[in-house]
């Protein structure tokens, strides 16, 4: 496992969101991925998972929250607190930049945007979101909501390298995307997005056609493994526990992670090289 960051790390949550599309070659499992505004102050321009930092009010009543409670969500992801807002911060995300919003209705029944006045209200909710003006918590209070946290499974843990402006220890989670609700980027920090399958956004980091750091294009890389959807949440919920820290470092110019040859006398600190290299040295 790698040592946790030198000096403080902000805490993100991002998320896999997942489907099965079928085509003239049969079923094939999609992810959700959205570029990022070019003037972005984190990774502009590249394509990525919905995510960001978790804050502060991420940590809500736990009775707005299915099937999982802080206990269990610090279980699953091997801490000591605050595991809970580490998954909401993910459902938040999703909501304000891809307008998905996992959740289930006062019936018990994932939310619902078929109908259009639906639609357009969460549609608000969501802008207002973006905006400050509400936040998730009273959002699902008052829509008489709870947020479908048992639906989303720990996927993997990365940490920024030493040596970088900003270090982030991020919690990925994946889950399935709801049938009647459409993801869409939210055309401010965001300015287009596709599913596609983990392969075909490979193959456009490897032609330069979209920038994806190293983290996102070993995550599609494991996600590539699995056939379906059903298939790739499945295995994140057999994981064993705790999961490792994905925490690159450089050594002989290429990028190494931890269980990979030469991590161990590998630099931590990798401010002297490149940004490149964590493009360049990636193999699909």
């Amino acid at each position: 496992m790698s040592p946790p960051p030198s000096r403080r790390a902000y805490l993100a949550s991002t998320v896999l969101l997942v489907r099965d599309q079928e085509g003239p070659e049969g079923t094939r499992l999609e992810v959700f991925m959205e570029k990022r505004h070019i003037k972005s102050d984190f990774v502009g321009g590249a394509y990525v998972f919905p995510g960001g930092r978790v804050d502060e009010a991420d940590g809500i009543d736990p009775e707005l929250c299915a099937g999982l409670d802080e206990e269990s969500a610090n279980l699953h992801l091997g801490l000591d607190g605050g595991g809970l807002a580490h998954y909401v911060a993910a459902i938040r995300e999703c909501f304000e930049e891809a307008g998905v919003l996992l959740a289930y209705d006062h019936s018990g029944d994932l939310l619902d945007f078929s109908q259009s006045s639906v639609e357009d209200r969460y549609r608000d909710l969501r802008d207002r979101m973006n905006r400050g003006e509400v936040s998730l918590q009273d959002m699902t209070r008052r829509e008489g909501l709870r947020l479908a946290t048992d639906r989303m499974a720990y996927w993997s843990h990365w940490i920024t390298p030493e040596g970088q402006p900003r270090i982030y220890d991020t919690r990925f989670f994946i889950a399935h995307a709801p049938d009647k609700q459409t993801a869409t980027h939210d055309d401010w920090e965001l300015t287009s997005s596709a599913w596609v399958t983990p392969g075909e956004a490979i193959e456009h980091a490897m032609r330069r056609e979209w920038m994806i750091i190293f983290p996102t294009l070993v995550n599609l890389r494991q996600l590539s493994r699995f056939a379906t959807a059903d298939e790739a949440v499945r295995w994140a919920r057999e994981q064993r526990r705790p999961l490792p820290v994905n925490q690159p470092r450089v050594h002989d110019g290429r990028v190494v992670l931890p269980g990979e040859d030469g991590y161990e006398q590998a630099e931590r600190d990798v401010s002297r090289h490149d940004p490149k290299i964590f493009f360049t040295s990636f193999r699909p």
